[in-house]
């Protein structure tokens, strides 16, 4: 393997791996971009669903200050517990739940988030019906959904078919999977919110060198248990293929990660 970096560099809690690589990576950008459409303001209610280890939340508490509060909610509890650890000193409520059944009440915050994670919810519409819930009257939402898929995730995802499986390079079509303006406005207008928005813009990215992201994002996700059933000869022919797809997208060193990323705005109203 290339410089020494393998699959076994960045093995550990992948909650850990996501906070330390992916976020700096990919999260944090994309959030304090989310952050500044939300404009929140001083006292503001808000609610972070699918948090993840708590980025945009961690974020919304800083904009809000300590006269507003902020929830932060995922089904993942390693998630949530380095969540909690990233925010030891901030008054943030951390809840266990999925998306589509949130342990919030009616009509309790001025805001709704919801970074990277829509597309992962197995019922949308009930989880917008959730979101639109908790909300007071006039509250809004923000969504952020990233697609379709770059190069250098299709590069990835044909890599993972070839040396891994099916069910692993599937992980990645998921992560692009909902990115269409139209559809993401259709499914927040059927959850009955109110002057809905939404567009595509162009995000581009550093990451970190080839050899070093493969495996820092392989370790950050889901992909980490497929990977470990693989033997060395496997992992060093799954690095080769996906190093030499991603030659055309290095710069300087590192990739450029040029995707889509779908905002979404939207109002609710009782």
């Amino acid at each position: 393997m290339a410089q020494g970096i393998s699959f076994e560099t960045y093995r550990g809690s992948a909650a850990d791996n996501y906070q330390r690589y992916f976020v700096p990576a990919i999260g944090a950008p994309l959030a304090a971009n989310l952050i500044d459409l939300a404009a929140l303001r001083a006292g503001e209610r808000v609610a972070d669903i699918a948090c993840g280890t708590g980025v945009v939340t961690r974020l919304a508490a800083e904009r809000v200050g300590a006269e507003g509060a902020v929830v932060g909610v995922d089904v993942n509890p390693e998630m949530l517990a380095v969540a909690r650890g990233a925010a030891a000193d901030s008054a943030i409520d951390w809840y266990e739940a999925r998306a589509d059944a949130l342990p919030l009440p009616d009509g309790a915050f001025d805001v709704a988030l919801c970074q990277l994670g829509l597309q992962f919810f197995p019922d949308k519409p009930i989880a917008l019906l959730e979101m639109r819930r908790v909300l007071a009257d006039g509250g809004r939402a923000l969504i952020n959904v990233p697609g379709p898929t770059p190069g250098v995730f299709t590069v990835l995802d044909e890599a993972l078919a070839r040396h891994v499986s099916p069910e692993a390079s599937g992980f990645v079509r998921a992560v692009f999977s909902l990115h269409d303006p139209d559809e993401v406005r259709e499914l927040l207008s059927g959850a009955g919110f109110d002057a809905v928005e939404a567009r595509s813009t162009l995000k581009a990215l550093r990451l970190p060198a080839p050899e070093q992201f493969l495996w820092q994002y392989v370790q950050s996700t889901p992909l980490e248990a497929a990977a470990a059933r693989l033997d060395q000869e496997q992992l060093t022919a799954l690095e080769r293929d996906v190093v030499a797809g991603w030659e055309p997208y290095t710069d300087d060193g590192g990739l450029l990660l040029e995707v889509n990323v779908t905002v979404a705005t939207a109002r609710a109203s009782r």
